[in-house]
């Protein structure tokens, strides 16, 4: 096998640029030309467009790092959209393993409206934090009284109830923490991939916040550009295990998700999802 050689200059192209490109001669093919046509002015990117949905992705100690990201891979894809990750200050913002950080552009104070606000889960110790957190609270109280649509991922559902938000309400949660969100909050736990509930969507654990994602870009869109962005990250989630349903799942197979969950968020030996234990 020979070595393919370094890209010069010359050869190098942009990611964009190479699945344009790509698409473009697929498209050829198809219709029987014999050379990839050359992209139009109309397929060259252009300025970002306005009125798009200004969407926050609330980011605080210990969330769960694909339940801010999942959400802001599909939405940014909206056209003319302004994703932004809100903290209670600028800077980077840890998750529940300690071993990744997101950078968060905006502080609450400097948030006053939003279309779309999204709370991400966390482990016990961001999630327990984040419920007691007067500050964060009251702000997602603000948010909400003017928002388009108000979600969740995850134990993010606890943080909406917390704030009072889910009184009444049914709605989603990761697995291990439904007991709980119905024994402490007036909610009603439906085992869904997301529940809407008027303005508020709840998603379950962590990769459901794709597809609630994706329901919700086909509200503030329309059904096509959804599928055009659930075509463009090409989510076509084919897992090699069956093993992602809870209500399927052993009690061993439970206890020892929760186990690793803990452990990898703690660094220590672990004993389970303990629903209000810091």
């Amino acid at each position: 096998m020979t070595t393919p050689p370094a890209p010069t200059p010359r050869r190098a192209a942009s990611r964009r640029a190479l699945i344009r490109t790509t698409v473009g001669a697929g498209a050829a093919l198809a219709a029987g030309a014999v050379a990839a046509p050359q992209a139009s002015a109309a397929e060259r990117p252009g300025p970002r467009r306005a009125g798009g949905p200004r969407v926050g992705i609330v980011l605080y100690d210990g969330y769960s790092l694909l339940d801010p990201t999942g959400p802001a891979e599909v939405l940014s894809r909206l056209p003319g959209a302004e994703v932004t990750m809100v903290a209670a200050r600028r800077g980077p913002v840890r998750t529940d393993t300690g071993d990744v950080r997101v950078m968060a552009e905006r502080a609450l104070s400097e948030v006053d409206r939003l279309d779309v606000l999204v709370v991400p889960g966390a482990g016990n110790r961001g999630t327990v934090a984040a419920m007691n957190d007067r500050a964060l609270l009251d702000w997602i109280r603000r948010i909400h009284r003017t928002s388009r649509f108000t979600t969740s991922v995850c134990t993010g559902s606890l943080v909406l109830a917390a704030a009072g938000l889910l009184d009444g309400r049914d709605a989603t949660t990761y697995w291990a923490s439904a007991p709980y969100l119905e024994a402490t909050f007036d909610v009603t736990y439906r085992p869904e991939r997301y529940v809407r509930s008027d303005r508020i969507i709840t998603a379950a654990g962590v990769s459901a916040g794709l597809d609630m994602s994706l329901y919700l870009a086909s509200l503030l869109a329309d059904d096509v550009t959804a599928e055009a962005i659930q075509l463009a990250l090409e989510y076509d989630p084919r897992p090699p295990f069956d093993a992602g349903n809870a209500a399927e799942a052993d009690a061993q197979r439970k206890a020892l998700a929760l186990r690793l969950l803990e452990e990898s968020q703690t660094g220590r030996p672990g004993r389970g999802w303990e629903p209000g234990a810091s």
